[in-house]
């Protein structure tokens, strides 16, 4: 019997996200919320500001109900600012990858039919070079410290952009400062946009089981249903209003959006936002000068951080909480943290399209090598190839149905439904064995789908601009077994010219693709295995990289 939500963690208490942010501004005002650079913004403050970005996004642009706006921001506190201020006024925020290519963030903007964006200054450049080809007509631009407190905000700003040299040359006319949109408090008054529980509010881009990146929708239900069953596997380990939880992962990202930015305001806890973990050592600065109660991170991460040289001077007596999720959590990574912290990993599983927890290992019953039972009021169903379920204990892909499941992708209901069925089943495409104990174990991740560092990368968008190149025939990218990422790209290219090198290809593919994207290993082949129908052999081109090294 599937187990239900309740009492308090009732999604129905609430219509839509606003009266969620209404809860938590009433509750917890005085709380700080959020934390960067070493400056705290409590929930009071971020209610305020949210309002003032709200009404000047009602007030001052010619921005309706139902349009959509994009957020390119890394992890500071101008996110959850521009998140809730976007939701008050009745928009759909699209979480853009701040790190995208002007070619996939022109593919995401007009595909979602974006109108407008808050975007860091230093990604402007790139955003110059889009605006044409788009329908955004409001520009926020923020700078890395805008909210933190005078002289730091001066400080921090002027270092980024003289010293460290990150802000590029740019002009985009008729674009406004973050700062000027939350000014004027006058604008704090704003018309009442209400939302209905099955209405869109988010639009997370993800592969899906399927090759291109696709738009998916996420209704206040979902989000509101997902942060409840979320909440109801936090509740043992977490302490409501009192825990500081270390937030590395990118909010833009499916989990640490839901996590961060409803899970943990719900309870009242503060986030401490960083924005950049590839910097391992301002991380563990960081971590030595304030002591966290929990983190949640992806293997790499764990790994990158039980290898550095300072961690062993870092105090971890006070934390209670790791989560793992993203991508599969491997076992030495989760002896060795629990040995240096004391703290075992919580593994979970989810998808975007399930908003994205579908089940965890809950506190005091933790199973390493699973992702744990699912959260509560989610049906699980493992399926055959020929669509008939499976008896307990077999191997199958994994449907999952639940108030968290997508409402589809946007503007593609070819593509939704492949993947939903008339009764709401979702189709994962993972490839599970459930024990008996109800504990889901991965088998096998999305046929052809390769996850490098807890994100999804499409081998056919990598093909798709790959074979742009004008000496490439043909291309396949395939996903080979990484210690330090999970997974690399291999990719396989046919070219016309002999003398084309690989550091030539190299360079053309980073012109067009996202770092994690990029291929760690290029063979030149005279060509590409193939079934009768013509279909590219991909399992055949992981055996034969496998055979070669």
């Amino acid at each position: 019997m599937t187990e239900q939500l309740t009492g308090e963690l009732n999604p129905d208490r609430f219509n839509c996200l606003t009266d969620v942010m209404d809860y938590i501004f009433h509750e917890h005002g005085e709380l700080n919320g959020f934390s960067c650079f070493g400056a705290d913004l409590n929930y009071r403050s971020i209610e305020e500001y949210s309002n003032r970005f709200a009404g000047y996004l009602t007030h001052a642009t010619e921005l309706e109900a139902g349009d959509r706006i994009a957020i390119q921001l890394p992890n500071i506190l101008q996110f959850p600012v521009a998140l809730y201020g976007a939701l008050k006024a009745g928009l759909i925020v699209v979480n853009t990858n701040p790190l995208y290519t002007t070619r996939e963030m022109r593919h995401q903007f007009k595909d979602a039919g974006v109108k407008a964006i808050v975007i860091l200054e230093n990604f402007c450049d790139k955003l110059e070079e889009v605006l044409p080809d788009t329908d955004i007509k409001t520009v926020i631009i923020t700078k890395i410290a805008d909210l933190l407190p005078a002289p730091r905000r001066f400080i921090l700003n002027a270092g980024a952009k003289y010293i460290k040299k990150l802000v590029p040359e740019f002009h985009i006319k008729g674009a406004v400062t973050f700062r000027s949109t939350i000014a004027n408090p006058a604008r704090e008054n704003i018309p009442g946009r209400q939302c209905q529980g099955d209405d869109t509010a988010l639009i997370l881009y993800t592969g899906g089981t399927t090759g291109y990146a696709k738009g998916v929708m996420l209704t206040h239900k979902n989000l509101i249903s997902n942060m409840m069953q979320l909440r109801s596997r936090c509740l043992k380990i977490i302490r409501d209003r009192e825990d500081t939880i270390l937030a590395p992962l990118p909010l833009y990202h499916s989990y640490a959006f839901l996590f961060h930015c409803l899970v943990m305001p719900f309870a009242g806890n503060c986030s401490l936002l960083i924005p950049n973990p590839r910097d391992l050592n301002s991380l563990v600065d960081v971590l030595l000068k304030k002591k966290i109660q929990g983190m949640v991170g992806i293997n790499t991460l764990f790994l990158a951080l039980l290898n550095h040289r300072r961690i062993k001077n870092v105090d971890f007596d006070a934390l209670r909480f790791s989560g793992a999720g993203g991508m599969p959590l491997t076992r030495s990574v989760a002896e060795e943290w629990e040995f240096l912290t004391g703290c075992e990993i919580f593994e979970g599983y989810g998808l975007t399209e399930c908003s994205p927890v579908v089940s965890v290992n809950p506190p005091g019953s933790n199973k390493p090598g699973t992702v744990g039972p699912p959260v509560p009021a989610t049906e699980v169903r493992v399926m055959g190839d020929d669509g008939v379920e499976l008896a307990a204990g077999a191997k199958g892909e994994l449907w999952v149905k639940g108030p968290q499941v997508m409402k589809g992708y946007w503007n593609r209901p070819q593509d939704t439904d492949q993947v939903l069925t008339p009764d709401g089943w979702f189709k994962t495409g993972d490839y599970v064995q459930i024990d008996e104990d109800g504990y889901l174990r991965i088998v096998d991740r999305k046929k052809d789908m390769i996850l490098v560092s807890g994100f999804n990368v499409i081998p056919g968008e990598i093909e798709e601009y790959v074979n742009t190149h004008p000496d490439i025939m043909e291309s396949a990218a395939i996903g080979v077994p990484n210690e330090q990422t999970g997974e690399a790209v291999v990719l396989y290219v046919v070219s016309r010219n002999p003398q084309l090198e690989r550091e030539e290809l190299l360079a053309y593919c980073k012109k067009g693709l996202t770092g994690y994207k990029l291929p760690r290993v290029i063979v030149f082949a005279d060509s590409l295995p193939k079934s009768n129908i013509g279909k590219v052999l991909k399992r055949e081109l992981r055996e034969l990289y496998t055979a070669s090294l």
